[in-house]
């Protein structure tokens, strides 16, 4: 039987998984890509196409190698753990060159349009409109996976601004900042608190001759995190997971705003804002209250503009600014999908935020249209592993229980965060990871994983969530996966660890570990209450969507019993030495 043919659109980090993905799968891969190279948004371009999203020189990832790296490629361990945007290339071209992807990417090739062949309803196949150097060519495929991101159009909300159609001044959107050597002596105004406004903010702060940061507030969370480790690795893991579902919101909140208070008051620095940390998508920063106390930043509330001064909401006026930068964000939207999905207001109806509940055939998936804390890179892989769909080997709920699980995500987002362009796709972590991974089958079992194998079993629960945890057990089973979630603390010291120190590292680590024997144990009584609370819920998602209900079971009582089973072991298993050795990504495949 012929294999199928799949169009992908996009070959940054979703699309390059994309590709391997359907290789995997014996599907056929083809992907189109407008630009010139690989990587899509991470690639850094002096002068950025109209409508693409671009990314400054200096940009460096918020995201730790461990935890955005591809589930069967590990970064090179001697590779930092919070790449430059050039490092994450690297990496993109040793993942292509290794699996030999290259070859199924047309560059410089736009998709024009996407639409229904004749027979659809029979067939479930496509025609795809492409672009080449000003000559378009048609192409049938059987399946289309859409990976063009979400960084696609910059939103610019200048009527939120009175006064900024006769400001002399210069504006632009963020997506046009390349380099702070052009604004050397300026005064600035910088639009937006999300991690470009405050990387660029900071940034311009070491030449200009003031910053101003106008913005609501935000939550700021630093990259390097308790004993140094990174903020991600040390905050996605499934026992924190675990606390975030068994403790009441108010609780959670009130931990998080006393950790990242400990580091510098946010009402003191202006930064404090009328949500609570889990409303609103957090700020990555380990610079801007260095340059906040320095007074390089001033924090500043909403803003309108003269001709040539700006007056802010408390009444403050700055004169002679010389560039408003908008960092606010973007949009989305798919106009070579004719409307097959439609987005009002940067919402979308997507099934898990991929699939189009009222096609005929399931054979087109939107992928990385999320909103993570970090990167999505190990996200949406994972969202392409479910692309056994178009090999028919799975099927989709119907189209009422599609539609309900949609009104059932919506809501809960809408209960939970601030209500804003960028909250329309949330995401948590872990939870969406092992949402999909029960629906590829992928998702670790625990219970199984304690009885055979208790050491890796309490670095699956208490360690990072990486990406390689959904190659322990399931379809497409990885031999090097255990290895990899054992060794990926040594990957995570190994770039630190340039100057010898008489110091175990390893020791250290064990004892932070031990230290949160107290914590740990007051919460797994805790966890004792919970199992009944968890099968309750269970018990109601299955009459809502029986056949995912039928997967999911038993998951949330699973991890639950581990947890107190784990735990148990934890003094055994902390003495025993594992002899594993980290190496570099490609070794991993021999």
């Amino acid at each position: 039987m012929a294999k199928k043919r799949i169009t992908v659109i996009g070959a940054g980090i979703s699309g390059l998984g994309a590709i391997k993905c359907c290789l995997d799968e014996e599907l056929e891969p083809t992907c189109f890509e407008r630009n010139n190279d690989i990587g899509g948004l991470w690639r850094f371009q002096k002068n950025s196409s109209e409508k693409m999203p671009g990314i400054y020189k200096s940009v460096t990832i918020n995201t730790s190698k461990e935890m955005m790296c591809f589930s069967d490629f590990p970064v090179p361990d001697h590779f930092p753990n919070y790449m430059h945007n050039s490092k994450l290339m690297d990496y993109l071209r040793m993942y292509t060159k290794h699996f030999d992807l290259l070859k199924h990417i047309h560059v410089k090739t736009k998709v024009q349009s996407v639409r229904k062949h004749p027979d659809f309803s029979i067939s479930g196949q496509w025609d795809v409109v492409v672009e080449t150097d000003e000559k378009q060519e048609v192409f049938i495929f059987d399946g289309i996976l859409v990976c063009s991101g979400h960084h696609t159009d910059p939103h610019l909300p200048l009527q939120s601004f009175p006064g900024i159609e006769k400001f002399e001044g210069y504006y632009f959107h963020s997506r046009e900042y390349k380099s702070p050597v052009d604004f050397v002596g300026k005064r600035i105004i910088v639009i937006g608190i999300g991690n470009s406004g405050v990387d660029i903010a900071v940034e311009l702060s070491w030449v200009a001759k003031q910053v101003f940061l106008s913005t609501r507030g935000a939550w700021i969370l630093h990259r390097v995190w308790d004993n140094g480790y990174p903020m991600d690795s040390s905050f996605f893991t499934r026992f924190n997971s675990f606390l975030q579902k068994a403790l009441p919101t108010a609780t959670i909140n009130n931990y998080l705003e006393k950790t990242v208070n400990s580091r510098f008051n946010h009402a003191h620095y202006g930064l404090q804002p009328q949500h609570r940390p889990l409303s609103q998508h957090p700020t990555v920063s380990d610079d801007l209250p260095n340059h906040i106390i320095s007074g390089t930043v001033q924090v500043k509330p909403n803003v309108k503009f003269t001709e040539t001064d700006a007056v802010f909401d408390d009444g403050t006026v700055e004169e002679n600014i010389d560039v408003v930068i908008f960092a606010t964000e973007y949009s989305f939207s798919f106009p070579f999908l004719d409307g097959l999905v439609e987005v009002t207001n940067n919402e979308v109806s997507l099934y898990k935020l991929m699939f189009p509940p009222t096609l005929e055939k399931p054979t087109l998936a939107v992928m990385e249209l999320i909103q993570p804390l970090g990167i999505v890179l190990s996200i949406a892989e994972l969202q392409s592993r479910w692309a056994v769909v178009f090999k028919g080997l799975s099927t989709l709920p119907s189209v009422k229980n599609m539609m309900a699980d949609i009104t059932q995500r919506k809501g809960a987002m809408e209960k939970r965060y601030v209500k804003t362009a960028r909250h329309t796709i949330q995401v948590d972590h872990t939870e969406y990871m092992d949402e999909i991974a029960t629906l590829v089958g992928v998702k670790p079992n625990l219970l199984f994983l304690f009885l055979s194998d208790p050491k890796l079993a309490l670095e699956v629960f208490f360690g990072p969530c990486t990406s390689y945890q959904y190659h322990v057990q399931g379809p497409r089973k990885w031999d090097g996966a255990r290895r990899a979630i054992l060794t990926q603390r040594e990957r995570i010291i190994k770039p630190l660890s340039t100057r010898v120190t008489s110091e175990d590292s390893r020791s250290s680590s064990w004892l932070s570990w031990m230290k949160m024997t107290p914590f740990v144990l007051t919460f797994l009584a805790a966890g004792l209450a919970y199992f009944r609370y968890i099968h309750h819920e269970i018990s109601v998602h299955s009459r809502l969507v029986p056949k995912e209900g039928d997967m999911a079971e038993g998951h949330g009582i699973e991890e639950a019993a581990c947890g107190v089973l784990l735990f148990a072991t934890t003094k055994w298993i902390a003495g025993e030495d594992g002899g594993e050795k980290a190496v570099d990504g490609a070794a991993w495949q021999a």
